[in-house]
């Protein structure tokens, strides 16, 4: 090709002292998109600047973290209950910075600069490129986002409640407290109904008490805890759980007035025995990754908690922060996919094998050209998904409704979920073989990439729980409607040469999917939940395919770069279409036609594409 080949990945040495936002130019891409003119300008050089911070200082810190993580010292030296994690110093380094350059804080209030908060999508561009150095550390910083959601939705009414509301979204760090969802038990995990906890209401204390076992509580000693617990005579199953926050000190006996909160922490050290709130943090789970969220195990014996809303509609409430979380885990998964994908472009760009750096061999190109694809759709559905959900809590802020939107959602997060996390293992697990032997040891970042990759299909439902969900989403909220409008509009809009093929190829494969759904509609729920992963999985490739698809005939008019179109053809045929021969006797030499523009984000001309494309087909 006669244009610019892009980004030259042989001058970094490797993934880390960079700055991520800026070399990542598929989130901006993608934020450019979703964000308003006013939002992107005002949040382009902030963006920066904490992309900047996490290729450096979190990235530096995190390594060391994972080496020496969070410790439990559950007894102080007289054997009495301290509940007491201690951290490294590196650990509340990475917090401040992070949590005082607004990753929460500006969805929710007002930052400077602006009248009105951030979409609860910058929250997750955010929590994106902390991924890129710390996915582990990203779990508390999704709590605390979605636990500030909740309060926000169910809590404005009692005082106290704001007042954790405000510490939650508190930009200074020395008046910020970490929220955290104690959910899973052990007789029940996914089967939330089965929740034994019990919440009793204590006349002469004015608390309720609650007594029960959390089994996998991550960021245990989180200052502002949800959870689930029957009250006195509530039906059994979901519809008779409440919701409840639990200090993590006792209310009454800490110092100063409002929540106990990390500055107050630092400074005082572990919580004398009488200022522990009635709870035993048991120990800490002995994880294979994300070893900077302390997880662990918590007997309620009797804890002071407030009730968040009404009595038996915690179930409801956590939905509402399910869907936060669930695109929060997907956001973790693009920024894993994004850091595995640029440190195996400069390690291929550096590595020498046989006179030739390893980014020349046609294997490797292909390699890397896929790895980047799948980035792109990763990524791409990940924000789509974003845009409505911010569109629908903009509206709901406003005291109206986007019905559109949330029907839409509702299908499109647990499927995010579901299909990104399976991504981020699988290029995880890639990106330590492009390394060879280095890659599978710890001195090297691929291993903790993997490592923390793997819990990512597991938190917040497995994908059999979310395929199960897109199930109701479409029983219940007829999601199907909008579903098929979003791809028809998007398939409508397609017009350039070098896109028909895609485009015929993603037309026919989305009434298949229209005509799956009719059929799953008319038979039995037996036979439904059979068909539930695989249609989870068709969905997210038709839906994806025509969002690449209008990707690309956007940028064709906009700046007639034709990167996009190599990116939506590469993903329909290997997802999508079907390849004599698996495509062995085509003759096609996509992968180092494309390789420039795809990998290195290098511009290609309309006149260049339309020939790589027909010439690969």
């Amino acid at each position: 090709m006669d244009t610019d080949a892009g980004i030259d990945y042989g001058t970094f040495e490797d993934g880390r002292h960079v700055n991520y936002w800026e070399l990542d130019q598929t989130l901006q891409r993608e934020l450019r998109r979703g964000y308003t003119d006013d939002e992107f300008d005002w949040a382009e050089s902030r963006l920066s600047a904490f992309g900047e911070t996490v290729g450096n200082t979190i990235a530096d810190n995190a390594d060391d973290i994972d080496g020496h993580g969070p410790e439990l010292e559950p007894y102080d030296k007289y054997g009495e209950v301290q509940n007491w994690v201690r951290y490294p110093e590196a650990q509340y380094e990475n917090e401040r910075l992070t949590y005082e350059q607004g990753i929460v804080a500006d969805s929710f209030e007002a930052p400077p600069g602006r009248d009105e908060p951030m979409p609860l999508s910058h929250n997750l561009a955010m929590q994106y490129l902390l991924s890129y150095s710390d996915p582990g550390f990203d779990c508390p910083v999704a709590m605390t986002a979605g636990a500030a959601l909740v309060l926000e939705k169910f809590g404005r009414e009692d005082d106290v409640l704001c007042e954790y509301y405000d510490a939650l979204t508190n930009r200074d760090y020395e008046d910020l407290i970490e929220g955290a969802m104690f959910l899973t038990e052990k007789q029940g995990g996914s089967d939330v109904g089965s929740n034994e906890t019990r919440a009793e209401w204590d006349e002469s204390a004015g608390y309720w008490r609650l007594t029960g076992e959390k089994w996998f509580c991550s960021n245990i000693d989180a200052e502002g805890t949800l959870a689930l617990a029957r009250t006195e005579d509530a039906p059994a199953g979901t519809a008779g759980l409440s919701m409840f926050l639990v200090p993590h000190a006792d209310p009454d006996d800490t110092d100063g007035d409002g929540p106990y909160t990390k500055g107050e922490r630092q400074e005082d050290g572990p919580l004398a025995p009488a200022e522990t709130n009635d709870q035993f943090y048991r120990r800490l789970k002995d994880k294979l990754g994300t070893i900077s969220v302390p997880t662990g195990e918590v007997e309620f014996t009797g804890a002071k908690a407030y009730l968040v809303g009404e009595e038996e509609h915690g179930f409801r409430q956590m939905a509402e922060m399910l869907n936060l979380e669930r695109l929060s885990n997907a956001a973790a998964s693009c920024g894993i996919i994004g850091r595995v994908l640029l440190e195996s472009k400069i390690y291929a760009a550096n590595r020498e094998a046989f006179g030739e750096t390893i980014d020349q061999y046609p294997l490797m190109r292909a390699d890397l050209v896929d790895m980047a694809v799948t980035h792109e759709a990763a990524t791409t559905y990940t924000f789509e998904a974003a845009r409505l959900l911010s569109e629908r809590e903009r509206a709901a802020r406003a005291g109206e409704t986007a019905d559109d939107a949330y029907r839409l959602m509702r299908l499109l997060i647990p499927i995010a979920k579901a299909r990104t996390a399976r991504m981020a293992v699988d290029t995880a697990s890639y990106g330590m073989e492009i390394h060879g032997g280095n890659g599978y040891v710890n001195d090297f970042v691929t291993n903790r990439l993997l490592r923390d990759a793997q819990v990512l299909p597991i938190w917040e439902g497995t994908e059999n729980i979310l395929s199960l969900d897109v199930l109701r989403a479409l029983e219940r909220e007829d999601a199907h409607e909008p579903l098929q409008a979003a791809i028809s509009e998007r398939l409508e809009y397609i017009s350039h040469p070098a896109l028909a093929d895609a485009a015929a190829t993603v037309e026919a494969e989305f009434h298949d999917l229209m005509g799956a759904l009719a059929t799953l509609a008319g038979e039995d729920t037996e036979y439904a939940q059979l068909s539930a992963k695989r249609l989870a999985h068709y969905v997210f490739d038709v839906f994806t395919a025509a969002l690449l698809l209008e990707r690309a005939q956007r940028n064709l008019e906009e700046d007639e770069n034709g990167r996009l179109v190599l990116v939506a053809n590469r993903f329909v045929s290997r997802e999508l279409a079907d390849r004599a021969a698996r495509g062995i006797t085509s003759g096609g030499r996509f992968a180092l036609e494309a390789y420039d523009s795809i990998v290195r984000y290098g511009p290609v001309s309309t006149d260049e594409v339309h020939g790589i494309v027909t010439d690969s087909t």
